[in-house]
């Protein structure tokens, strides 16, 4: 299929210009174009017929109808191999169009303005360009559609080196494209419209590039899939790439996600969240990375916990961090780079280690919402992007300031817990921080501390303790007095508020002497009262973070 006729007609003109002069100075095409491309195209002295001119209807109704005319759309449509169609040209009846190159107008910029009016919102719906894109798409046998400005350049150079042809395997993917532009187009209309006219909310979700997954959460759930969404520039575990490892299972990915959605709230630090089963066994910042990476390893006391975990980094691996994991296994390490020694090592390392590299945390733009499918319907809800809304000590014994960091770092590892859930999070030198205890997922909030949490840590000091990894053990210090002494300077957060004063009562049993949560309850001043009779000093947030 030689092109020997386009019709351009777009609003946004970025590239359209040196686009057309090309089609016309080095392949001969005759240009058809409308209104402000056309007059955009004659300014820089490109041979241009109008569209008017071409179907010899004027435009009407102030340039509401420029293209809608069997002269356009029968050029467009025509089947060069059908016999009716082919001697509709022969006769001169219909001239083909080979090449449309339409984008359309800017609706989704015009209602996103807080101001926006119905009257401009309707003015800004495209009737004739998406009729166009429609038929050149559905006619993409014969006819080629752009509907992208990025595209010029790669259908240029194609057009070039095939004697003015553009293969069918490219006509197909625009087609395919442009029916996703019209679609996009179409649904941005009804969200606005549905809630303006009607009162109505509607959701359109839009993915692409599915990727069939072995099975989903389970083996015998097939078939699986992963979908990207084309307008997220987000650092994430679905954009990133696969450097080395196995293809990602459904589980990898939902682990994968949470992982990195925890270091993100810590990107200004060296961090490292190590998760498993959706939760972290072990979250750390660090002076390195290594650092980080032991520390957050260590985070639970059962040391097999670990072990085929998914880990997420705030900084690119280096081959400290990446020795580290020397017989240790690991399904999935996410991280913005490795360095060469780094990947080296952790190729060698293992054949089946998925190394996943993602942006730099600090690119692209947060996404707004996120969405979770239930029976019968969706929910849909902004991401949880906060850490703190205020910070009130309400109780007689007082939070240090100098404990206020920690009390962030064990807030942001409660928020990526499953609810009910408890952190205990310690500082273990000046500045960096590591969970030592964790109950998540619990009916009830006081079992998450009492029958996890504080255990877990407590296994978590005597184990160091015994290990010879203890934090400055003082002279003659025994293991009982070093826990003691551990607990006294941890710093426990709760996602939700207490609803009774049990939790309080139970930290204070196991020494604890600093509590963090949002506060809220009716019976706040109960809890209160029973922190100022046991000496506890507790802050208050103003900000829940359940996670289900």
């Amino acid at each position: 299929m030689i092109v020997k006729r386009a019709l351009i007609s777009v609003s946004d003109k970025t590239g359209v210009v040196p686009f057309a002069e090309a089609l016309v100075s080095e392949l001969g095409v005759e240009i058809l174009s409308t209104g402000g491309t056309a007059r955009a195209l004659r300014e820089k002295g490109i041979a241009v017929t109008d569209v008017s001119s071409f179907t010899g209807s004027p435009e009407i109704l102030d340039g509401r109808v420029k293209t809608l005319h069997p002269a356009v759309h029968g050029g467009i449509l025509c089947r060069r191999d059908h016999p009716g169609d082919r001697k509709l040209i022969e006769n001169g009846s219909i001239r083909p169009i080979d090449l449309v190159v339409v984008n359309l107008y800017p609706f989704r910029e015009t209602v996103a303005k807080p101001d926006v009016t119905i009257e401009d919102a309707i003015e800004n719906i495209d009737i004739g360009g998406p009729t166009m894109i429609r038929s050149a798409a559905k006619n993409h046998a014969w006819v080629a559609v752009i509907t992208d400005p990025e595209d010029y350049d790669s259908i240029l150079e194609e057009l070039r080196k095939n004697g003015g042809e553009i293969s069918e395997k490219s006509r197909r993917r625009l087609a395919v494209k442009a029916f996703r532009h019209t679609a996009q187009y179409d649904a941005a209309i009804d969200t606005f419209l549905s809630d303006r006219l009607e009162g109505e909310h509607v959701f359109h979700g839009y993915y692409v590039d599915g990727r069939v997954l072995r099975y989903g959460e389970n083996p015998h759930q097939t078939p699986a899939y992963v979908y990207r969404n084309p307008a997220s520039d987000e650092p994430s575990v679905v954009s990133g790439k696969l450097l080395h490892g196995k293809e990602m299972s459904y589980n990898n990915y939902v682990d994968a996600n949470s992982a990195l959605a925890m270091v993100k709230d810590l990107a200004d630090s060296i961090a490292v969240s190590v998760i498993k089963h959706n939760n972290p066994a072990g979250i750390a910042t660090g002076e390195t990375l290594a650092e980080a990476l032991e520390r957050a390893w260590y985070g639970d006391p059962l040391r097999t916990t670990p072990m085929g975990s998914v880990i997420a980094a705030t900084r690119p691996v280096n081959l400290a961090a990446a020795e580290f994991l020397k017989g240790r296994f690991v399904e999935v390490m996410v991280a913005p780079g490795f360095e060469p020694d780094a990947l080296e090592f952790l190729r060698a390392k293992s054949k089946d280690i998925r190394l996943v590299e993602i942006a730099p945390l600090a690119t692209g733009t947060p996404e707004p919402f996120m969405a979770k499918t239930i029976a019968g319907g969706l929910l849909v809800q902004p991401v949880d992007r906060h850490v703190t809304a205020t910070w009130n000590v309400p109780t007689a014994a007082k939070f240090p300031p100098t404990l206020e960091p920690l009390a962030r770092f064990a807030v942001i590892a409660v928020k990526h817990t499953r609810s009910n859930a408890i952190i205990l999070a310690r500082e273990y030198r000046p500045g960096y921080y590591e969970l030592v205890g964790l109950g998540a997922g619990q009916p009830n909030r006081v079992d998450s501390l009492r029958a996890l949490a504080a255990p877990k840590a407590r296994a978590n000091f005597e184990m160091e303790y015994d290990e010879k990894r203890a934090l400055k053990v003082k002279a003659g210090e025994t293991r009982d007095e070093y826990v003691a002494r551990q607990f006294a300077n941890v710093v426990l957060a709760s996602d939700a508020f207490f609803p009774f004063d049990d939790s309080a009562v139970a930290a204070h049993s196991w020494g604890i002497r600093y509590l963090v949560q949002p506060g809220g309850s009716i019976r706040d001043d109960e809890v209160i009262a029973t922190c100022d009779r046991l000496g506890i000093a507790m802050a208050l947030t103003g900000m829940r973070h359940f996670t289900h």
